[in-house]
Order: C-alpha cells, then structure tokens, then sequence
C-alpha cells in the first residue's frame, strides 16, 4: 500500500478515533529574542497582570532593583521554588539583560484588588497615610516617600515603586522580611524597616497603599529627587 494510501485510510478511520497518523509534524521554530527567551517570566507575571498577592508586577521597575530580586533568588536571599529554578544557573549578564527587558515594559495598572485593604478603617488608613508620608520618629521609621519618591513610583536605579501593589502582597512581603524568608543584601534596610512595625502598622500601610490609584504615565525617578544619604544603609542600593 502506497503511503498516500495509508494517509488516506488513517484519516478515514481517525474520524472514529481509531487511527492516529506517525507522520508527526515538524517542530516550530522559534524566534532567538529576548522576548521569547522570557515568555516563561511572562507565564506568571503577565502582561494582562492580576494584581494579585503571588505574581507581583514586575514591569516598569527599575532594572537595578530587578536585577537584585533575581540574584537574591539564586543565591538564597529570597525563596520561592520555581524563581530559584528559572533563574539558578543564570549568569549575572544574563540576569541584568532580563532585567533591563522588563524595565521597559509599561502595560495598563490592573483594576484594584479587593484584599485585606478593602476593609482598613478610617483611622487605620490614616495611620498608614502618616507612615507612608511622615513616617514615626519615635519608633525611629523613616517615611516611605523618604526612598520610594514621593510619588511612590521608585528611584533609579534599584529602589522599586509601591504604587498599584495589592494590600495582600505588601503584607506578604513584610512578613517575609520579619520571618527572614526575604533578605537582601547587607545592611538589609527593609528587614530592619519590618521589625520596627508592628502588625497594625503594615496592615495600615499596605491598606492605604493599595488604595491608591497610579497615573498609567508615571515612571520611577532619578536618585537625584530623594535626600542622599538614605534614611538608613541599604546593601542594595548603590551609593551615590
């Protein structure tokens, strides 16, 4: 029987499921770019993003601070299975390349989420407004706005952007800096900003946070528009 014929049966006969043609396709080719290469980063932390407490955006953010998050990841600073895996045995221009990739992506906020935030009272989004704004001399917490910006969009080159973050994910963060679940490199400025707050005070500040609305256009700033030096030593940012 000729091969035609046999494709001519087959397809005949897998019409009833019975026969399931050998001639396998080829594989597709694909194209060698950056934006391929990270289609698996994009898997989790979409373009269409959730905004939700796993899959942080990570878009927009300086690339000095994304580059951080990826080494601390390698190197155990930071834990979650499947980032250690993706990024175990890259090197660091590879890292900084991915980096520098998402650095540039500006898609849409995503619609607020509804998380712990949504019920914060009055007098807790207040709180979490003074901290953010002011911060709390007494406790010795510096204002947010004092590294972030005062647009909490970040600064160049490494300190990341709090606006459009869900109230659930910046709790999660701050328990992983108290848990020592998340570190940076030394001196480890927010871990030492998390044990200074209690649970009431991140409550309030990931509740007004996540209240927020961003400006789609905004972008992090230059080191030039905070105070140098920072309220407190950061490993993690370069020094001016």
């Amino acid at each position: 029987m000729s091969t035609f014929s046999v494709v001519r049966a087959c397809a005949a006969l897998a019409v009833a499921g019975w026969c399931v043609p050998s001639l396998a396709a080829a594989p597709a080719t694909l194209p060698d770019t950056l934006e391929q290469r990270v289609a698996a980063c994009i898997a989790c932390h979409a373009v269409k993003e959730r905004g939700d407490a796993f899959f942080p955006r990570i878009a927009g953010k300086p690339a000095g601070y994304l580059y951080n998050q990826l080494v601390n990841f390698r190197e155990g600073r930071r834990h979650y299975p499947m980032m250690t895996y993706m990024v175990d045995h890259l090197p660091d221009a590879y890292l900084r390349e991915i980096a520098e990739y998402f650095s540039q992506q500006h898609p849409p906020y995503p619609p607020a989420q509804a998380g712990s935030g949504a019920s914060a009272s009055t007098a807790s989004l207040a709180r979490g407004q003074a901290l953010v704004q002011q911060g709390d001399p007494a406790k010795k917490i510096p204002a947010c706005v004092a590294c972030h910006g005062s647009t909490l969009t970040g600064v160049v080159p490494a300190i990341p952007g709090l606006i459009g973050l869900p109230s659930d994910y910046v709790n999660a963060q701050f328990g992983a800096w108290k848990n020592k679940v998340r570190r940076a490199a030394a001196p480890d400025c927010m871990a030492e900003i998390a044990n200074r707050l209690n649970e009431a005070d991140i409550a309030a500040v990931s509740g007004w946070l996540s209240k927020q609305t961003p400006d789609p256009a905004a972008r992090p700033g230059a080191a030039d528009s905070i105070a140098m030096p920072l309220p407190l030593n950061c490993g993690s940012v370069p020094a001016p």
